[in-house]
């Protein structure tokens, strides 16, 4: 009952604040704010965020290296969570799908804070996209995708080739994150609208979610992006029988 208490006071507080918070952020999007402070801003917001939905955001740095200065992050997409999850452990820009661009108040906010967009279905906005994510690359921003390319399941599904092609042109190492939600059914985005499952994920019963940060995958031990990728995806079906199975 007193983590239940607990848990529901700091919601209140998270949602005291966040109110405020993304009024703010959204008014200096109309600005010439300056990008790396709205960027740390943005940070924080998302952290506002997980506080406001409840969840135990535990990193579970399995790493023995320090992560590059630029790298190219991936991760298994099993729920919307990620959207305020990845930034907020991670300094890194994300890969959205289109339609965040024109969600009320977090499109701009996402777009002001670096993101970028693409259409999934459409062969010519995924060239468009890689190339703008090799020149954030190149220019020593560190971004975050979803090789999955959209939440597909709780399970991890066939991974694209695009994050490993911009890895092998750029040179830049891929950062693994794997991610399981203890509370699986309440964090798995269905059909479900997004209020709805963010009031789900309120309701969880068990709000814990698990980031599983490994370390970085140089490009160099690869030549071909097919091979890149089936190794790379191998990693998560391993993964995925230690943790979820």
């Amino acid at each position: 009952m007193f983590r239940s208490l607990a848990r529901a006071l700091g919601m209140a507080a998270g949602w005291a604040e966040l109110v405020p918070l993304t009024l703010l952020l959204w008014l200096l999007s109309f600005t010439p704010f300056p990008r790396p402070a709205y960027r740390s801003l943005f940070r924080y917001w998302s952290r506002v965020w997980v506080a406001a939905l409840g969840v135990r955001l535990r990193l579970h740095q399995h790493n023995l290296h320090p992560l590059p200065p630029v790298f190219l992050l991936i991760a298994n997409h099993p729920s919307a969570f990620e959207d305020v999850g990845i930034p907020a452990l991670f300094d890194v820009d994300s890969l959205a799908k289109h339609e965040v661009r024109h969600w009320f108040l977090v499109g701009r906010i996402s777009a002001a804070a670096g993101t970028l967009y693409v259409e999934r279905d459409s062969q010519e906005s995924r060239r468009h996209a890689a190339k703008a994510i090799a020149r954030h690359l190149r220019g020593g921003r560190s971004m975050a995708l979803y090789p999955e390319g959209g939440v597909k399941g709780m399970r991890v599904h066939e991974f694209r080739y695009g994050a490993f092609a911009v890895s092998l042109e750029t040179g830049i190492p891929i950062v693994p994150v794997f991610i399981h939600y203890e509370a699986q059914r309440d964090f798995f985005w269905d059909r479900e609208s997004l209020p709805l499952k963010l009031w789900q994920i309120m309701r969880a019963t068990n709000p814990v979610a698990n980031y599983h940060l490994f370390d970085a995958i140089d490009p160099r031990d690869f030549t071909d992006k097919a091979d890149y990728c089936q190794a790379v995806q191998q990693r998560y079906l391993d993964w995925q029988a230690r943790y979820l199975e």
